[in-house]
């Protein structure tokens, strides 16, 4: 399909970001070390400042206009401004915006996620999902004895050390495929960190059954998200599944399902769509409404390490901002207006995409692939749909022709993410779906030579 005179001239004026971007970008380099407080800002090279945003859309600081595929990484699943998160928050301000004693708001959001996902018996509520998945993999210890985890290759689970271990490996260090290296994520990283944790290769069934029994009276849990976005938002397949669930039963490794991105997947949770049976679980992001959260949660038995009833517990935890009304009852309204019907609908509409995508690659017999479930999708630049995280990396002409694609998505009023999970949300239709379509099929249809570097 050619390029329409509408996606030209919006490419023209979107791209690069604007004079007031670049402005406060060259101003908050006097303040910030790199001129940002996230490393996962994208930049190129200036930040796009936002505004403002409105359901599926954002506006910079420039006045530009983008559908947001980016959805502060998939936190909002309901777009921006919700108006029922809004409501309740604003309500919520006048009473009050945190105190030291419980509300009636935590309970009420516990309740509704323990009803929804099979063995979220007990919950505990932190602010990040970092916490979460530290303090799953801490019960784990506590409730086992045992210091190690086993994680899984490329994929990411936020800010704490053992779970840091391989999240970036690269062809030159991360090991044979049969024993994949422990790397480190950080300049000073301890020895002893990358000592305590084995690394497991995602849908490899036989080697994920070797490497735990190898180690097996070490290993407090496995930490898994059944879906890694950054490791290629791959689905995991029944055998691998069954192969890591029952090694960790058999030697009493718990399992620790990472659902921080991916609880957006299903009414039920991501475990309970893909077969996976944790005994422990880390929520976060579309549980808070586009507030701070995090949980913790699981089996009531191994839950017990939390509990200070009788002195002091197995496991202390605590935080000022934890379960602040704010954060809950913006959850209990986002997650009450995510009820089944809206996650079918949103079932339909990521079905829908994904087809539309696959259809346009193969007409322009292009060398791209798709991943994902639900409202995810990432594209590839990889002819082959990759199983795992090595299959996915990208080499140097591959990373040319994703930043390319970015910039067009861009310069044609679209954030889309680069290496990671792209979302929509239930703010979006069918409009936004052949709007993506569209600029997609332009992009192939205008960078061909581009796309033969990577045949």
């Amino acid at each position: 399909m050619p390029v329409s005179a509408s996606l030209q001239t919006s490419k023209a004026a979107a791209f690069p970001p604007g004079p007031h971007s670049s402005a406060l970008f060259e101003r908050a380099h006097a303040v910030f070390p790199d001129g940002t407080t996230r490393v996962t800002v994208e930049r190129d090279p200036v930040p796009r400042y936002i505004a403002r945003a409105e359901g599926a859309y954002l506006t910079d600081v420039d006045g530009r206009r983008f559908l947001d595929l980016n959805l502060n990484f998939t936190t909002l699943i309901h777009g921006h401004a919700c108006e029922p998160v809004r409501a309740a928050v604003e309500s919520q301000m006048r009473a009050g915006t945190c105190f030291a004693n419980p509300t009636e708001a935590e309970v009420e959001l516990a309740s509704l996620l323990c009803a929804r996902v099979p063995r979220l018996e007990r919950i505990r509520f932190v602010n990040t999902g970092t916490e979460a998945v530290m303090f799953a993999v801490k019960a784990a210890r506590a409730f086992t004895g045992r210091s190690r985890i086993a994680k899984i290759e490329g994929a990411y689970h936020g800010a704490y050390d053992w779970v840091e271990v391989a999240q970036a490996s690269v062809p030159e260090n991360w090991g044979l495929p049969d024993s994949p290296a422990a790397t480190p994520y950080y300049r000073g990283m301890p020895a002893s960190v990358l000592d305590d944790v084995v690394v497991l290769r995602f849908n490899d069934a036989a080697g994920t059954r070797e490497l735990l029994n190898r180690r097996a009276s070490e290993i407090a849990a496995v930490v898994i998200d059944p879906m890694p976005s950054r490791a290629g938002l791959i689905a995991p397949e029944p055998e691998f599944v069954a192969a890591l669930q029952e090694t960790a039963r058999e030697h009493g490794i718990l399992v620790i399902s990472d659902e921080v991105l991916n609880f957006r997947q299903d009414y039920h949770g991501a475990s309970a769509r893909y077969g996976l049976q944790p005994d422990l679980f880390a929520l976060g992001k579309i549980i808070g409404g586009g507030f701070p959260i995090g949980a913790v949660g699981g089996l009531g038995e191994i839950m017990s390490v939390f509990d200070g009833s009788r002195g002091r517990p197995l496991l202390p935890q605590g935080g000022t901002f934890s379960a602040n009304p704010i954060s809950m009852v913006a959850g209990q309204a986002a997650m009450k207006a995510l009820d089944e019907i809206a996650f079918a609908r949103l079932e339909r509409l990521g079905n829908q995409l994904r087809n539309r995508l696959e259809d346009i690659i193969a007409r322009a017999n292009a060398p791209l692939s798709i991943t994902g479930a639900a409202s995810l999708f990432r594209i590839h630049p990889k002819p082959t749909r990759p199983r795992e995280f090595r299959e996915a990396h990208w080499n140097p002409a591959e990373t040319k022709v994703m930043k390319e694609m970015s910039r067009f998505f861009a310069g044609n009023g679209i954030v889309l993410p680069l290496g990671a999970a792209a979302c929509l949300s239930t703010t979006m239709g069918e409009a936004e779906i052949e709007t993506i379509s569209g600029v997609f099929e332009a992009f192939l249809s205008e960078n061909s030579a581009l796309l033969e570097e990577i045949a």
